[in-house]
């Protein structure tokens, strides 16, 4: 039982993350359960509902349609509801149910589209693994499948892979794009405040900000595919926090957030000893030696005794009891459910 979690709700999961990179770009997703998992998206895993609209959907399946995994009966619902909504194109997003019964994506797609007559893709997310492999695996679909044609790069456009309310506690893209703007002329995030367009037309971008693990995967196909360079940076760290950080000196320092944020951070500390710790995706490539990925909450705890420091979400304060040092937040919504200021 070394993975309860005793002190901290829940971590997002993977199907939330799909969810989170296809909320805006006007699709219809369908959360393939029997209901309850579109619960979680719905109620504790996305903040835009009071500000923009989604066609976001549970497949509402019954249980057994559901266990026996009767697709005829998902394909049914979907094609009656693009009756109804206009979508550009169709998304189905798993579930622990569908995984366990190993349904064919594969199937399900060709079914969907020659149904409903429009693009489908499938998001193999189980919830059972974190929210970034949903984001991961959303981001990939989606380039595939609609950033087919290389076209003309526009001067000093970049494009902003990670933008995400789990990721970034924003729901607007306003404060990611000033920041880049200093740097930059056109930004756009793809999926926060942005439409199935951008995607489709990511190849015009001089280059691609990847300010989560969750786009590396798919910053790396657009660099493949279109010779798109990428870097990294988050743009977003709350000020409160950055000033604090920023005025550390002489300390052993512990970040905790999405790897991509607290590497950013880590670069910003001058006069420290800083390591940088993660729930998520800890990406070897980009780690210094003494970051960590956190396992459980004991494993966090024997970490913290190591540290003067500790930049993270507040919630994990209720994990270290026995940490004496200083706790600055840095508010993660994935992590506890809080928007930034």
């Amino acid at each position: 039982m070394k993975k309860l979690l005793k002190h901290i709700s829940p971590l997002a999961p993977d199907d939330s993350g799909a969810c989170s990179v296809l909320y805006e770009l006007g699709g219809i997703v369908v959360i393939c359960d029997a209901g309850g998992c579109a619960g979680n998206v719905c109620g504790f895993d996305e903040p835009r509902w009071f500000v923009k609209k989604s066609a976001l959907f549970s497949a509402g399946l019954r249980d057994m349609d559901a266990i026996l995994g009767r697709d005829d009966r998902l394909v049914s619902k979907l094609a009656k509801t693009t009756e109804q909504i206009s979508g550009k194109f169709t998304a189905v997003v798993g579930t622990p149910v569908p995984a366990v019964i190993a349904t064919d994506y594969k199937a399900l797609k060709k079914m969907a589209e020659k149904k409903t007559g429009i693009p489908c893709i499938t998001v193999e997310t189980t919830g059972t693994h974190l929210y970034d492999r949903g984001e991961e695996a959303a981001y990939l679909a989606l380039f595939k499948e609609f950033a087919k044609e290389k076209k003309a790069v526009k001067k000093g456009k970049v494009g902003v892979i990670g933008a995400t309310p789990l990721n970034t506690g924003l729901s607007k893209a306003d404060i990611i794009a000033e920041n880049l703007k200093k740097k930059y002329g056109d930004v756009v995030c793809f999926g926060m405040d942005s439409g199935l367009d951008e995607i489709i037309n990511v190849s015009e971008c001089e280059k691609i900000i990847v300010i989560s693990n969750s786009g590396i995967a798919a910053a790396e196909y657009l660099k493949e595919k279109f010779g798109t360079e990428y870097e990294f940076d988050f743009p977003c760290i709350p000020e409160e926090t950055l000033e604090k950080a920023v005025n550390l000196s002489g300390k052993k320092v512990l970040i905790i957030h999405q790897q991509i944020a607290a590497n950013v951070l880590r670069e910003k500390i001058n006069g420290c000893k800083v390591d940088c710790a993660t729930w998520f995706g800890l990406d070897k490539s980009i780690a210094n030696e003494n970051d960590v990925h956190i396992k459980n909450e004991e494993d966090l705890a024997d970490i913290a005794d190591n540290y003067d420091v500790i930049i993270g979400d507040i919630s994990f304060k209720k994990i270290v009891p026995r940490f004496k040092g200083e706790f600055v937040d840095f508010p993660h919504f994935a992590v506890s459910g809080r928007t930034a200021k």
